[in-house]
């Protein structure tokens, strides 16, 4: 990675480029599968890295459910991943979802196969000044139960900072009922000087959870633009100004009534090493590349995956993952649908490029808004 920050059209590693305009919802059909091993060696990060997504037919056969009577090597470090799901399987067969340990080690191997890339990180300590501040930014440290958690934005991190602080005594249940506070009573691997960080890195637990990017970014608009007064006046308004033909200076805006084009114009313009983490991509925030995951959950198989995680840490049998609130609002296929079917064509082209690491390294498909699906 190199210290200098990415220009609009960066998607967020070293080397990237190539035409702003190209649609990346093609990526599938442009490059020919059979020349992975052949151009890994000297194509450009990005182009590496498309190869990577185009030879992905394992996402179209997951799709199609052809891998699901396939035997399946275990995911990195051991097969308990796939013991607990036989175990859970055997209990509670509507809580097992095959294509959960599929994607595990699809994501295990593409994220293995990017990060051997010479010109990836390879620890922390080879990232900028600026990417690493971030990263052990996103890191909470639990020294009793000897975990790291990478925490992002809108994939429920509030309940599993919520977790954290039961087990640390900070909370005495998950379902008690109080307003979260995100900074106290947790410990972040940024307060540890570098040999502490070097231990917990090599001997801790360490696993993150994932989310559709696109569902992600929506539940970031709907919930900060729509609901948070501090983001509407900090963002929105700058957003409004920015974007909203004749409102440059109008003091009279509230930033309350930002479009879902308007923030998508303001991401495309923003670098992505500086958003704000609740849109920032999942790859700048937790660096799979510097640190070496031990597990990935996925927001899509979000009870289960977290069962699996406290099992892994030895959380006592009381702790459980909480329950959704009641309020919360989930984005919805439909929803998501409208939202990308709504947005200039041309927009979304630009946009999924800076989001494209995460699509791939954690095995979600681009997004289908061709023509003939938008009109169902």
């Amino acid at each position: 990675m190199q210290a200098m920050l990415p220009r609009r059209h960066d998607y967020g590693m070293k080397g990237t480029g190539g035409p702003r305009n190209g649609s990346v919802i093609n990526f599938r059909t442009t490059v020919n599968s059979g020349s992975v091993r052949r151009s890994s060696a000297v194509l450009p990060s990005v182009l590496t890295f498309l190869v990577i997504v185009a030879s992905g037919g394992l996402l179209l056969m997951i799709e199609k459910g052809m891998l699901n009577t396939m035997e399946t090597p275990p995911p990195r470090g051991s097969g308990k991943r796939l013991d607990f799901i036989r175990q859970i399987g055997e209990h509670s067969p509507s809580a097992v979802d095959v294509d959960s340990q599929i994607l595990q080690e699809i994501r295990n191997r593409t994220i293995r196969t990017l990060c051997s890339q010479k010109n990836m990180p390879h620890g922390i300590w080879s990232l900028s000044p600026l990417q690493r501040k971030t990263l052990l930014q996103h890191i909470l440290v639990n020294d009793q139960y000897h975990f790291l958690y990478c925490y992002v934005p809108k994939v429920a991190c509030s309940n599993w900072k919520r977790v954290l602080k039961v087990l640390n005594g900070a909370l005495e249940s998950v379902n008690v009922n109080i307003k979260m506070d995100h900074r106290s009573d947790l410990l972040f691997l940024t307060s540890f000087k570098p040999e502490e960080i070097r231990h917990r890195l090599k001997h801790y637990f360490k696993f993150m959870f994932v989310r559709e990017p696109m569902e992600r970014l929506l539940s970031a608009y709907r919930n900060k633009f729509g609901e948070i007064e501090s983001y509407q006046k900090k963002y929105g308004v700058e957003i409004v100004k920015r974007y909203r033909k004749g409102r440059a200076k109008d003091a009279s805006v509230t930033g309350d009534d930002v479009t879902f084009a308007e923030f998508v114009h303001y991401l495309l313009d923003e670098d992505v090493e500086r958003m704000n983490e609740h849109w920032m991509p999942v790859y700048n925030l937790c660096q799979p590349c510097a640190v070496s995951y031990d597990f990935i959950g996925s927001y899509e198989h979000l009870e289960s995956d977290s069962e699996f995680v406290l099992q892994q840490i030895g959380a006592p049998p009381h702790v459980r993952f909480p329950e959704r609130q009641t309020w919360y609002k989930p984005v919805t296929t439909e929803t998501l649908h409208y939202y990308l079917c709504t947005l200039p064509q041309k927009l979304l082209r630009e946009l999924l490029p800076k989001y494209i690491l995460d699509f791939s390294l954690y095995a979600y498909p681009l997004p289908n808004t061709t023509t003939e699906h938008c009109r169902h």
